[in-house]
């Protein structure tokens, strides 16, 4: 599995940004697919506080897809919540319709096919990984793993500079509650084609958030496979999540020899 760094220049951010690759070696998968002209890809997404390391850095991500023929994309969004926020950085952009066609340049053999492509993410990525799939519907599979699934105000914070960033981000709560970054909002645009599975700890903070968010969804047609157990916020637990998600992908997916 090959470990890509690569740094472009963003036309949606007017920034130079950058994203963690994992790319599936030749002499690692069949013949068949080391000549593919289609290789499957997932979109991982990063929480508050993380970036385009987090996923490598965090967990044995590299280890379990080594024999697996999907490439893996990684990009730092920072804290802007995969939205185009107020303050005019347009993460949305950047993720939705930008990052697919940067990625399309350097890996000319990765699928443009939505059966092939999936997305998912942990905290604030599950956010990011729904809403986009929601809005786009131009995913077979979505993730979340502890997402922020639905937004309790009061776990916003209530300082002044806690305040500043939410409205930076959001606008004021009516402006977002009315909005396609209230993921309500955005479900009712999904097609019904895309796949989504959340997972999320009784003992994480965001349990609460999960229980209600998936009972929403259900009640505007949008069946989510939502699961739980005794897990909390952390690497622990989303290591796991991830290596489930990867065997649930519509994928060839080869997982690694382990003692019994």
């Amino acid at each position: 599995m090959a470990f890509i760094q690569i740094e472009y220049y963003s036309e949606s951010l007017g920034q130079f940004r950058q994203v963690e690759v994992l790319y599936p070696d030749a002499s690692e998968v069949t013949k068949d697919e080391a000549t593919s002209t289609a290789i499957p890809v997932l979109y991982l997404l990063h929480g508050m506080s993380g970036n385009q390391h987090s996923w490598t850095g965090r967990t044995h991500l590299t280890r379990l897809v080594r024999y697996t023929n999907l490439i893996v994309v990684m990009p730092n969004t920072e804290n802007g919540w995969y939205t185009n926020t107020k303050y005019g950085v347009n993460y949305y952009d950047a993720i939705a319709t930008e990052l697919p066609q940067v990625m399309r340049r350097f890996f000319p053999n990765m699928t443009d096919k939505r059966e092939k492509t999936f997305i998912a993410g942990l905290s604030m990525g599950g956010y990011g990984a729904f809403k986009l799939a929601f809005l786009t519907n131009q995913y077979a599979m979505a993730g979340s793993f502890s997402g922020t699934l639905q937004f309790d105000m009061n776990l916003r914070g209530d300082t002044p500079q806690e305040k500043a960033y939410w409205k930076g981000v959001f606008g004021e709560d009516e402006e977002f509650l009315a909005s396609d970054n209230h993921l309500l909002n955005a479900a009712k645009k999904a097609d019904g084609k895309t796949k989504f599975y959340a997972w999320c700890g009784q003992g994480d903070f965001l349990f609460p958030a999960n229980e209600t968010a998936i009972a929403d969804f259900k009640t505007i047609g949008i069946e989510v496979d939502y699961r739980t157990n005794h897990g909390t916020h952390d690497w622990y637990y989303w290591e796991k999540q991830i290596e489930l998600f990867l065997e649930m992908l519509p994928i060839d997916y080869v997982k690694e020899e382990r003692l019994s």
